[in-house]
């Protein structure tokens, strides 16, 4: 991998400054609470005692990005990078540790959200102030979650409040840049064997204008109308939950969420465009002790999202089904297996009636861990049996070993898939003018990776320092081509690409100082033998919008009731298209936050993003925000 020599030794020196601190740092005397997971294995567990490479923005981070999007807070995650089409409203992708946006798997309250009819996801109906928490797992996690987990999952935990007491309320009330308004408020508590959580919130923005007058090449933006791009949500979430006996629970969560976004189409004859975004997602489940050691948890739950281009005057809808039983059982002190039975039923309807709209998946999983003195282990197997394609097994293992109380090192292998869409496969033949013809290929076959990591890590209360190195191999990538019987566009399992990828990270407490700082070093090449034409990328070439080199800084302090904080984001160089013709610069932003507590109730928020009024492009002929500020005032009881 070839890494540009200044910004190299840019990172290792910051990442260098935290490091020494690990050798100096005292232990803290303070008792924190362990932040608990459960993406990283489908069951609670303590994050500092997971076997695979897991991260949290948990409640503060969030309080910190009152006036951001879900996107552009999982942008200051090591390891992920985007895109978008010109605001929040539009249409995002995510790339995790270089993989495709449709390779990361979205779960909500543990429930897939990626569209059936897309393969992606629709982040602009995502509300970050109904989150209480985001957990991220990188790395192909397929044999837990089955398809589209190549390049990890992202779990959207939804509030669930204060629920060990008998009421608790909270409030916020915001203003910023671009006329951008939000408030949001919520209840929870419990109450004899009842527990409870309501949240509600509401957005508005003027917006900025969505799309630049000229791409980067100097022709004019045919989809360019000046204009301001807006948008308006809605979000509501809640929880109800009963224990009928102890060890017992039954619970229900729901999640609804709405956007109303603005967006620029030079060839529509409609004066404001615009795209509505719905996401859903309901679920009943029942958490049981069967017996002592033994853990039961079925689940019943459905999602379904909805895309409405008033534009194109296409709608696309899909819903989800979803079963699951997880059964696990201790294996005495030290171990314990977990048994998944899952059946997930997809459908999909809209304006484009496909051949076929139904695909029915039935998967089981075993599932092992243990914990043993300084060795944790991890190891599971899944088969996923799907409509039209037969059986997929996938598997991993990983192994932690502690060298010392401070001092780990650890391997992991995994494998991982991702069954072509709805849109992929059964799009029917469509003539879209001068711009060409699509239709979809019914003998599309799914992707697969095998990704293989280590990582060296140093931790102790006060510090934590990581290195992780991995290699995902994905075969059968699909990409468009012309079908050589009705000479339209269609995709073809042609592709055949590796990612390299080295991820630093580092946190360091020094009394009321907190510095944080991550570096991730990229090679996402594709790997075949011919030459670029049209949308067939060349051997050697880079992956599209996936820059090599990627640093976060950040430092907080507080001073009694006052806390200070600045981020630094350095993004390289990325290429828009395929062959590696249209190069987007590199790009630095400086974002500034305050907070104060007036009391343990009342407090203010401020968020200054983009300081420097830095001019950046993510996606060729689409702006991203200058400048801006959002104030936020936080109540809670």
């Amino acid at each position: 991998m070839t890494i540009s020599f200044s910004r190299h030794v840019i990172a290792v020196a910051c990442l260098s400054g935290v490091f020494p601190a690990t050798l100096l740092a005292q232990p803290s005397a303070v008792s924190v609470l362990p932040d608990i997971v459960v993406t990283a294995s489908r069951t609670p567990e303590p994050l500092a005692d997971v076997v695979g490479d897991v991260s949290v923005i948990g409640p503060k981070q969030l309080a910190e990005a009152r006036g951001d999007s879900v996107i552009d807070i999982l942008a200051r995650t090591p390891g992920v990078q985007i895109s978008t089409n010109g605001g929040p409203q539009t249409v995002s992708g995510l790339f995790l540790r270089g993989t495709n946006t449709a390779h990361a798997l979205i779960l909500i309250d543990g429930m897939r959200i990626n569209g059936s009819s897309s393969g992606t996801v629709n982040f602009a109906a995502i509300d970050p102030a109904m989150l209480e928490r985001i957990e991220v797992l990188r790395g192909a996690a397929s044999s837990l979650y089955g398809s589209d987990a190549i390049g990890g999952v992202i779990n959207l935990v939804t509030k669930k409040g204060q629920q060990n007491q008998p009421l608790s309320a909270w409030a916020n009330v915001g203003y910023g840049t671009y006329e951008t308004a939000k408030a949001s408020a919520g209840i929870s508590g419990a109450s004899e064997k009842w527990d409870y959580s309501f949240s509600t919130s509401t957005a508005n923005s003027k917006g900025y204008d969505a799309t630049r007058p000229y791409l980067a090449n100097g022709k004019r933006n045919l989809n360019h109308t000046s204009d301001k791009d807006g948008y308006r949500s809605h979000s509501v979430s809640g929880t109800l939950g009963y224990r009928w006996a102890k060890g017992h629970r039954l619970g229900l969560t729901a999640y609804d969420s709405y956007t109303h976004g603005d967006y620029d189409n030079g060839f529509s004859s409609t004066a404001n465009v615009v795209a509505l975004y719905r996401q859903q997602a309901y679920s009943l489940d029942s958490t049981d002790e069967i017996l002592p050691g033994w853990r039961s948890h079925l689940k019943f739950g459905f999602t379904r999202d909805n895309y409405d281009d008033r534009g194109a005057q296409a709608v696309v809808s899909s819903l989800k089904r979803h079963y699951s039983w997880l059964n696990t059982a201790a294996l005495g002190d030290y171990q314990e297996i977990s048994l998944l039975l899952e059946r997930q039923e997809e459908r999909v309807q809209g304006t484009t009636s496909f051949v076929q709209d139904a695909r029915n998946t039935n998967a089981a999983a075993l599932i092992y861990k243990a914990d043993y003195q300084r060795v944790h282990a991890q190891a599971s197997l899944r088969n996923d049996n799907i409509s039209g394609y037969g059986n997929q097994a996938t598997g991993s293992l990983g192994l932690d070993y502690n060298l010392s109380d401070a001092w780990q090192v650890g391997v992991a292998g995994n494998t991982g898939f991702h069954a072509p869409t709805f849109n992929d496969l059964y799009w029917p033949f469509q003539d879209f003018g001068f711009f060409g013809s699509y239709v979809g290929n019914p003998n599309l076959k799914p992707e697969k990776s095998r990704n293989f990591e280590a990582h060296f890590q140093y931790q102790n209360a006060d510090t934590r320092l990581r290195l992780t190195a991995y290699r995902n191999v994905i075969e059968n990538l699909i990409s468009g081509q012309t079908d050589p019987v009705t000479q339209a566009s269609t995709l073809m399992n042609i592709h055949h690409a590796t990612i390299r990828g080295l991820t630093l990270s580092a946190e360091q407490t020094l009394g009321n100082t907190t510095l944080r700082a991550s570096a991730d070093f990229l090679d996402p090449r594709n790997d075949d033998p011919k030459p670029a034409a049209g949308f067939t990328p060349a051997e050697g070439s880079m992956l599209r919008h996936r820059a090599r080199q990627v640093f976060h800084l950040g430092v907080e302090h507080r001073i009694q009731a006052l806390k200070l904080g600045a981020e630094y984001q350095y993004t390289g160089n990325r290429y828009d298209d395929v062959a590696n013709t249209n190069r987007l610069g590199g790009y630095s932003l400086l974002n500034l936050t305050a907070a104060y507590d007036f009391n343990k109730s009342l407090g203010v928020q401020v968020r200054w993003n983009n300081v420097l009024d830095k001019d950046y492009v993510l996606v060729d002929g689409y702006n991203t925000p200058g400048s801006n500020v959002f104030v936020n005032l936080s109540w809670k009881m």
